[in-house]
């Protein structure tokens, strides 16, 4: 980016929350059924005389949301009716919260949050036929939170990343499954780039993005947009703008609205909400469980393993629970922990992602072959042959080497016997050895692990190799 101009982004996270029945009705929430039009019933397609009732569990999700972000979640709450017309909106307009969000404050990511509201979903359209639009149902009023970052993002990476924190955020709390490409969640992006700092340009909202990747690229292409619009003087419109994933860039959509071309109002048929009386924030705050950012901190300061160790357990709580099952009985051994979470993070999810067949192996097993790796018990290549046999045959790693002629030799004696011999045949490498060269050592070893055939002990071996050539 010209260092000149500032990018300044806000976004704006939609995310169906994974509750048993719709927002307002109790039509089955399942966005996702085969047949269209399935999960429907007169209220979510605003049949006259019917009454929407509110769904209190996509309530409590949202209030878990706010407290996870250290936000303020309201005593008072009402919904409102957001009015627009589109075919996907079966009442012509939408239940949202306007004035009175659940949940105001709070930050992720270094991130400023403004507030946290509920919402319904609207219908899904269809374009795959003819050149008609058809409209499936099964997705209107499903329970929708929208989340609306204050604009204090700066790079295109950064509001990618944060995005995907909120991802985490809300299957830790097991709201919502988020995915994405399923439309579970989607981005929307609030655009500006000015040349006088601390002032905004003119805002250009991206909708609908549907994948990390998009979130960047789309920020960027319009960044790049608009600083070539403002090198060449002309007026950049307020307005909204998609994304065209195939072509990689914005078009234009419609005019921007603003708040008030909405004509929000306080919905006539649902009651006002007093939160504290239907929950017990102290009790849902004391469930709250282990959130990414606390997690990354005590495994940093407990483990001590890397960076990027520490975010494919963060990102997996599966095989982050697998990991703490590991090294439970090492008694904080930091050798036997960093050992475990290479071979975790490597072998193991490798041999996961390239076999059909691999399946998570016991903990108690993998525990004990890391224990043989420490000891010396089997060398790297061994781990590597016998975990590859784990994850199919399962078994213990000690009878797996055993059977496989895995272990390796460390009797003194018997490889001492193998060393004399060597030296013996080789009288030139030993002299280059008393001159120094440290690749006369390493012949010996390789000499060694060949008359082993590999299952000698190398570091047993250095050691006996020394003593002998001194």
């Amino acid at each position: 980016m010209d260092k000149k101009y500032i990018l300044t982004v806000g976004l704006e996270i939609h995310a169906e929350l994974k509750t048993r029945t719709k927002m307002f009705c109790d039509s089955k929430n399942d966005p996702e059924a085969s047949e269209p039009n399935t999960n429907i019933c007169p209220v979510c397609m605003a049949h006259p005389g019917t009454l929407p009732v509110i769904n209190k569990e996509a309530v409590k999700s949202v209030i878990k949301v706010g407290l996870a972000l250290g936000a303020r979640v309201a005593d008072f709450t009402e919904f409102d009716r957001k009015n627009y017309f589109y075919p996907d909106i079966p009442k012509g307009y939408q239940i949202s919260q306007y004035k009175y969000p659940i949940v105001s404050g709070g930050e992720l990511a270094g991130v400023q949050v403004t507030r946290v509201h509920l919402e319904e979903d609207t219908a899904t359209s269809k374009h795959d036929r003819g050149d008609y639009t058809l409209i499936d149902f099964n997705r209107a009023g499903v329970p929708l939170m929208e989340l609306v970052t204050e604009p204090v993002i700066h790079s295109p990476e950064a509001a990618a990343a944060f995005a995907k924190e909120l991802q985490l955020l809300l299957r830790y709390l097991d709201v919502s499954n988020a995915n994405l490409e399923k439309g579970e969640m989607r981005v929307e992006a609030n655009i500006s780039v000015s040349a006088e700092a601390g002032k905004l340009g003119t805002k250009c909202e991206v909708k609908n993005l549907n994948s990390f990747k998009s979130v960047e690229r789309a920020i960027a292409y319009e960044m790049q947009r608009h600083i070539d619009a403002l090198e060449k003087g002309e007026k950049i419109l307020q307005e909204t703008r998609g994304w065209d994933e195939a072509k990689q860039i914005t078009f234009s959509q419609r005019l921007k609205e603003d708040s008030h071309d909405y004509r929000y109002f306080p919905d006539p048929d649902l009651p006002k909400l007093k939160l504290s009386e239907a929950f017990d924030m102290e009790a849902l705050k004391a469930a709250l469980p282990e959130l990414p950012a606390k997690k990354r901190e005590r495994y940093m300061s407990e483990f001590g393993i890397k960076t990027e160790d520490i975010e494919s357990y963060v990102s997996d709580p599966a095989l982050a629970t697998f990991f703490e099952q590991v090294i439970v009985g090492f008694n904080g051994d930091s050798n036997k922990i960093k050992i475990a979470s290479n071979y975790i993070t490597s072998d193991l999810l490798g041999l996961m992602r390239n076999n059909p067949e691999a399946k998570m192996p016991e903990a108690s097993a993998f525990t004990e072959l890391v224990g043989m790796i420490a000891e010396g018990a089997i060398s790297s290549r061994g781990a590597k042959d016998i975990l590859a046999i784990m994850v199919v045959a399962g078994g213990m790693p000690s009878k797996i080497a055993e059977e496989k002629g895995l272990l390796q030799k460390s009797d003194e004696g018997e490889l001492k016997t193998i060393i004399q011999k060597s030296i013996e045949a080789n009288p030139k490498v030993v002299e280059e050895f008393k001159a120094g060269k440290d690749a006369a050592l390493m012949f010996f070893v390789g000499q060694v692990m060949k008359e082993t055939k590999g299952s000698a002990n190398p570091a047993v071996a250095q050691k006996l190799i020394k003593e002998l050539l001194a």
